[in-house]
């Protein structure tokens, strides 16, 4: 599926953002081995999601749609305990999701019984060596292909035991998975990271029963653990599916834009450090807690931009916005240099590469470096044909530039976005009326 976009008027109103995926994953997955029946109410109904749904699903997890019209559309997950989970018949399905495939690898080390994860071709890609190794240390038997770096991953469940873990690079995903199979494991499980990460996991797993003491950037988990608590999950906006509608906002002449409902959790808002340094006008309002997260509405209005250094702790804070960070640098005064970010070239695609290759199609100046990219500003954007590779953060980036650039900007491969912003389509159309050809 393909997008042709022209150039928008101002954006204004309000739009809340689909349900955090992050936090959708692991209320599936804690769900699926708490004791009881879990309701979620307002997760993401996207492919990933839908891939660990699946996965579940062949592990005999029952999960139902609560569709009464009476009620909050809900999931409804019935738990099947730690040691409940049963052998699938055949290989596990994680389609595209890479936090699918990592965080299941933890659950399942642990396991009674033997399991496959596999994928779509572009995850099979992508390197797992990072929970593979670290998990081997804890006494499990997993391997890959590619010389058991890549998937598909073939686990021999068995006992684990507890492990001291220090992270060369901070990762929410590789945390989670250790954290993960630490619920099976003899001992002590100790996860040390090197700079912050998205901190969901260990909130869920505390406020399930488990006992996970953080310490700064040392988290740790005794095993094993005999239960934990079924319990309600309320999820919040998601801030990366926000991430586009305020970089609109901010670059569109004119636009003064509500988002309601976001996640504005400090592991997760990096972007708004950068934005923010960046000279943009954002608002939080009506700033509350919803599940156990922090909320506010984001109230952004158009102004003008300049260059920042982004590097350091703030790059795992906000490893998912990287892309429209650089549209945002393609119009801000100076260059705005990133470092530290050469995670960004494991990701759904080389984003380091693609994101330069997008974004220079536009006419942009970006320079890519080994561990991130320079971006020039202020850059006139002229409209091209721009491949999405399958990634939906960047095609979302893309289709966020159409409302930019000069004449008619197509975006090849439109159909990975749903990945993330299941209505991501529908809401661009609503917010900027005409744009869409």
């Amino acid at each position: 599926m393909n997008l042709t976009l022209r150039p928008a008027p101002s954006l204004r109103g309000a739009v809340r953002v689909p349900g955090d995926k992050s936090i959708t994953h692991r209320a599936l997955l804690l769900g699926a081995v708490g004791d009881g029946t879990t309701r979620i109410r307002g997760y993401l109904d996207g492919g990933d999601c839908r891939a660990t749904m699946g996965c579940l699903e062949a592990l005999g997890v029952t999960v139902e749609r609560e569709e009464d019209g009476a009620r909050e559309r809900a999931l409804v997950v019935h738990g099947r305990g730690l040691r409940g989970l049963r052998p699938p018949t055949g290989p596990l399905d994680c389609v595209r999701s890479g936090t699918t495939m990592r965080l299941l690898a933890g659950l399942l080390a642990g396991q009674r019984f033997d399991s496959v994860l596999d994928a779509a071709e572009q995850l099979r890609r992508r390197p797992m060596d990072r929970v593979i190794e670290p998990l081997r240390r804890m006494g499990a038997r997993i391997d890959g292909a590619d010389g058991g770096r890549r998937p598909p991953l073939a686990i021999a469940g068995g006992p684990l035991h507890g492990a001291e873990h220090l992270l060369p690079v901070a990762s929410a995903q590789v945390k989670s998975c250790l954290l993960l199979a630490g619920l099976y494991a003899e001992g002590e499980t100790v996860v040390v990271e090197p700079g912050p990460s998205r901190d969901h996991t260990e909130r869920m797993l505390r406020a399930r029963g488990a006992a996970v003491e953080s310490a700064g950037l040392r988290h740790a988990l005794r095993g094993p653990v005999s239960s934990l608590a079924a319990l309600d999950a309320a999820v919040p906006g998601d801030f990366s599916s926000a991430a586009y509608w305020i970089v609109a906002a901010l670059l569109v002449p004119g636009s003064e834009l509500l988002v309601r409902g976001v996640n504005v959790n400090p592991t997760r808002t990096g972007l708004l450090d950068a934005l923010e340094a960046m000279g943009a006008r954002i608002e939080r309002l009506d700033p509350r807690d919803e599940g156990g997260e922090p909320v506010a509405d984001l109230l952004v209005r158009a102004g003008p931009l300049r260059a920042v250094d982004v590097g350091g702790d703030l790059v795992p804070r906000m490893i998912d916005e990287f892309p429209v960070l650089a549209l945002a640098a393609t119009q801000a005064e100076g260059v705005t240099r990133v470092r530290d970010a050469a995670e960004l070239r494991l990701k759904e695609t080389d984003r380091v590469a693609t994101i330069t290759a997008a974004l220079t199609a536009l006419g942009a100046r970006v320079q890519p470096h080994a561990d991130g990219f320079d971006v020039e500003g202020p850059a006139p954007l002229r409209g091209a044909a721009v491949d999405g590779h399958g990634d939906h953060r960047l095609a979302m980036t893309v289709a966020i530039a159409g409302l930019l650039a000069g004449g008619a900007t197509t975006l090849l491969g439109a159909e990975c976005i749903p990945d993330s912003y299941p209505g991501f389509v529908e809401t661009l159309g609503a917010l900027a009326p005409g744009a869409l050809v």
